[in-house]
C-alpha cells in the first residue's frame, strides 16, 4: 500500500473515531454475476487496506460493522461463508495488531456466535488490550444498537444501581473502556443513507459521510477524501459559533466581479488591476496593502490562464491563497486550492466547483452544492456576455456562500 507516503494538508482535523458500515458486497457481486460470498471476500480485502490507511492517516479508533443481529435472517449458506471469512480475518489480524500495537475489541453479543469464533475474539482482546491508548480497532459482530443499550441496562440492574449520569452509563456500553468511544465521522458505503442503529449512543454528534461506491470499491484514497471532507466542517456541538470569516456585501462583491470580468482583455490594464484589488479587498477583508499584493498574483494567474500556462497559473494562485489563508484563518492548503482551481479552469464542471469551494472555505462538498451551482450559472452567463444575468447569479452565489461560511 502506498499510503505510507501520503500526507494530509497542513491543518487537517483528523477524526479520533471513524465508524463504518460495510455495505454493498452482495450488490457488487450480483452486478458482476458472482455469488454473494465472493462480494464479501472482495469487501474484506478492501477493508484490510482501509483499516491500515486509517491508522496511517492518524485515526485512533476505527469501528466496522461486519454482521448485525438481523443478518441471521440471511440464507444459511451465505452465513456460513461469512463466518469462514471472519475466521480467516481474525487469524490474519493477530500478527498485524501486535506489530502495529492496535487494541482489538469485539462489539455485540457473543452467545450466538460459533464457539471457536468467540474464543478467537476473546484471545485477541486479551492479547491487545494494553494497546488501547495507541489505537483501537472495533469489530461489531452480531451487533445491534438497541441490543447494546438493553445489555447495558441489564448490567446496570445487575449492579444494583438505581440512578446514574451519562458518564456512568457509557461505562456499561461495549465501548465503555475506550479513550474515544464517541464517533466523530460515520461512513456508509453503497449509497445507503441511514445509520441502521450502529452505536446510537456514541454517534450523538457524529458527522455523516455517504459514499456511493460499494465496499469492494472503497479505497484508502476514498477514506482520505472522507477525512478531508470531515475536516472542512465546522462542528458546533449545539453551542455558539464564534467563528466569523466573511463579512462582504454580496451585491457589492458580485458587482465588482462582473466589472473586472468585463474589463478583462479590453486593454485597460490599470483599471482592470484596480478593480481586481478592490474586489479582493471586499471579498476577503484584506488590508489595502495585502489586497494590492494579492491582486498582482490574481492578475498574473488570469493572464497565464489566457495563455494556458497552467503551471505558472498554479504558482500565482498558490501565492494568492497563501495571503488569503493568513487573513481568514481557514485551514486550507494553498497549493491544493490552486491545483483544484486550475483543474476547474481546464474543465469547468459543477463537481470541480463544489470541490474548490469546499476546500477553500472549509465546508463539505454537500454544503457547497448550492453555491457551486449558482457560481457555474454565473460564469456561464458571463462567458456569453449576458452581464445583467451574470450579476444576478453572482449576487445569489455570494449570498449563498456567505450564508454557509460567515
Amino acid at each position: 500500500m502506498k499510503m505510507a507516503s501520503w500526507k494530509l494538508p497542513e491543518g487537517t482535523k483528523v477524526p479520533d473515531h471513524i465508524a463504518m458500515i460495510l455495505d454493498g458486497n452482495r450488490r457488487w457481486a450480483r452486478s458482476r454475476n458472482l455469488q454473494p460470498w465472493e462480494g464479501h471476500k472482495a469487501g474484506y480485502l478492501a477493508l484490510k487496506e482501509v483499516a491500515r490507511a486509517s491508522r496511517i492517516l492518524g485515526v485512533h479508533t476505527f469501528t466496522v460493522w461486519a454482521f448485525s443481529t438481523e443478518n441471521w435472517d440471511r440464507p444459511e449458506a451465505e452465513i456460513n461463508e461469512i463466518f469462514i471469512l471472519v475466521r480467516r480475518a481474525l487469524g490474519e489480524l493477530e500478527k498485524e495488531l501486535v506489530e502495529e500495537k492496535v487494541a482489538f475489541k469485539h462489539l455485540g453479543r457473543k452467545d450466538r456466535l460459533p464457539k471457536d469464533v468467540v474464543k478467537k475474539l476473546d484471545d485477541l482482546e486479551k492479547l491487545t488490550e494494553k494497546y488501547k491508548s495507541r489505537n483501537v480497532f472495533n469489530v461489531a459482530l452480531d451487533y445491534g444498537g438497541h441490543d447494546e443499550i438493553l445489555r447495558a441496562v441489564n448490567k446496570i440492574l445487575d449492579a444494583g444501581l438505581k440512578t446514574l449520569d451519562e458518564k456512568q452509563f457509557e461505562k456499561y456500553l461495549d465501548t465503555g473502556d475506550q479513550p474515544y468511544p464517541y464517533v466523530d465521522l460515520f461512513i456508509r458505503t453503497s449509497g445507503e443513507q441511514r445509520t441502521s442503529g450502529l452505536l446510537p449512543w456514541q454517534m450523538n454528534y457524529a458527522e455523516f459521510y455517504w459514499e456511493l461506491d460499494h465496499l469492494p470499491d472503497f479505497t484508502p484514497e476514498k477514506l482520505r477524501e472522507a477525512i478531508l471532507d470531515y475536516s472542512r466542517r465546522r462542528r458546533r456541538f449545539g453551542g455558539n459559533d464564534a467563528e466569523e470569516h466573511l463579512k462582504f456585501d454580496p451585491k457589492l462583491v458580485a458587482s465588482m466581479e462582473v466589472n473586472w470580468q468585463r474589463l478583462a482583455g479590453t486593454g485597460n490594464e490599470q483599471k482592470f488591476r484596480d478593480m481586481i484589488v478592490s474586489y479582493l479587498r471586499e471579498q476577503y477583508g484584506l488590508s489595502k496593502a495585502l489586497a494590492k499584493t494579492a491582486g498582482i498574483h490574481l492578475v498574473l494567474a488570469l493572464k497565464y490562464r489566457e495563455r494556458q500556462e497552467w503551471q505558472e497559473a498554479k504558482a500565482a494562485l498558490k501565492e494568492l491563497y497563501g495571503l488569503v489563508r493568513k487573513n481568514l484563518g481557514l485551514a486550507f492548503e494553498p497549493e491544493m486550492v490552486a491545483n483544484i482551481e486550475v483543474a476547474m479552469w481546464q474543465d469547468p464542471t459543477e463537481a470541480r466547483m463544489r470541490e474548490l469551494l469546499a476546500e477553500k472555505y472549509r465546508f463539505s462538498t454537500f454544503q457547497a452544492s448550492k453555491s457551486a451551482h449558482l457560481a457555474v450559472l454565473a460564469q456561464a452567463e458571463a462567458g456569453k456576455g449576458n452581464w445583467d444575468k451574470a450579476r444576478g447569479y453572482f449576487e445569489r452565489y455570494y449570498a449563498a456562500l456567505k450564508e454557509r461560511v460567515a
